[in-house]
């Protein structure tokens, strides 16, 4: 039997892995804009490869790609009569590849842009039957634990809780708001005191803010709450200034995001060293999101002490035939390379 989610945690941090709409839609299976998942549908090799490339890489979860499959993105695209399709079948991907190792299945909801504080209780209904519809699909295909994330209200995460929590699966909410706070006002410190008395299982940060940024919230999390805390930042070099990977610009004042963010990626050794200093400062869920790739992934593993089956395959320099040990014509040969 596999240790479930909440027992893991009691023992080491958990390696998560995101980043599936990014990645894919780099690999052409994705429409960048809209963002929804149709790749479960149009291409399930191509989603079931990158589970197991994360897999591969050290990922101990396989998130079902079901972020934006809900009925409001799906209605965008004019593909609503395949929600139901979709959610399922994102989840026996992710479970198809978790079952060739050691690793959970998480099934997945997100912020919907339905919510609205104005009418919390109106709208709070229509985001809750979403789901409702989400959820009880992955419950019946066997979810180990429910992960909501990218939550902009405190609002819409605590209906997202009270639905995991009717569901009885472990629970995981996570806030990426662009701003300080919540929308709907709440310091994210706040904001996960407020979901760890209700029963939350584990509160934190995904997507948004780079390693730089995220970081000092960690602070402030891990001395607000006595639950588990996760952590998964986006892999771009943001600033105080810009202090989100949707407000950095390139040096001409053009906004880089979505399409354009590659100047500002993080490397695979930033990663790594944001997942051991994660780890010290009381994370206890460290992952990467939106722009995260297996090579990241990979990395902060070995950093926090685990070969993965991707590790026979980590970098070895010293081999090299220029920049590699005992090469005695490079300098000769190829003086460019110098330092």
């Amino acid at each position: 039997m596999k240790k479930g989610i909440l027992e893991r945690l009691k023992n080491d941090v958990v390696l998560g892995a995101e980043g599936y709409l990014f990645e894919l839609e780099r690999r052409g299976y994705l429409k960048a804009g809209p963002f929804v998942p149709e790749a479960v549908l149009d291409f399930p090799d191509a989603v079931k490869e990158l589970h197991r490339e994360f897999l591969r890489a050290g990922a101990e979860v396989m998130v079902a790609f079901t972020y934006y499959a809900h009925k409001e993105k799906m209605r965008t695209i004019g593909r609503e009569a395949d929600l139901e399709k979709l959610n399922r079948q994102a989840m026996r991907l992710a479970r198809q590849v978790a079952d060739e190792g050691d690793a959970l299945v998480a099934g997945n909801i997100c912020n919907t842009w339905v919510y609205d504080p104005r009418s919390p209780e109106e709208s709070g209904r229509v985001v809750r039957e979403m789901y409702r519809e989400q959820v009880a699909w992955a419950a019946e295909e066997g979810a180990d634990f429910i992960i909501s994330e990218t939550n902009d209200y405190l609002g819409e995460a605590l209906i997202a809780l009270e639905v995991i929590q009717e569901f009885k699966l472990p629970s995981m909410v996570t806030f990426a708001s662009t701003d300080d706070t919540t929308i709907d006002g709440h310091e994210f410190d706040a904001a996960c005191r407020a979901l760890e008395s209700r029963g939350c299982d584990i509160v934190g940060m995904n997507c948004s803010r780079g390693p730089d940024t995220l970081l000092p919230l960690l602070d402030r999390l891990r001395s607000a709450v006595g639950c588990a805390v996760a952590v998964q930042p986006v892999p771009y070099h943001t600033t105080a200034a810009e202090p989100t990977f949707q407000s950095l610009r390139d040096p001409s004042g053009n906004r880089a995001f979505p399409l354009a963010l590659d100047p500002f990626a993080c490397t695979r050794f930033e990663m790594a060293e944001f997942a051991v200093t994660a780890r010290k400062a009381g994370a206890n869920y460290i992952g990467i999101c939106c722009g995260g790739a297996p090579h990241h992934v990979r990395s902060m593993a070995e950093a926090l002490g685990r070969r993965a089956p991707a590790s026979h395959y980590s970098p070895d320099i010293s081999l090299h035939p220029i920049l590699g040990k005992n090469v005695p014509e490079r300098n000769t040969r190829f003086r460019n390379w110098k330092d």
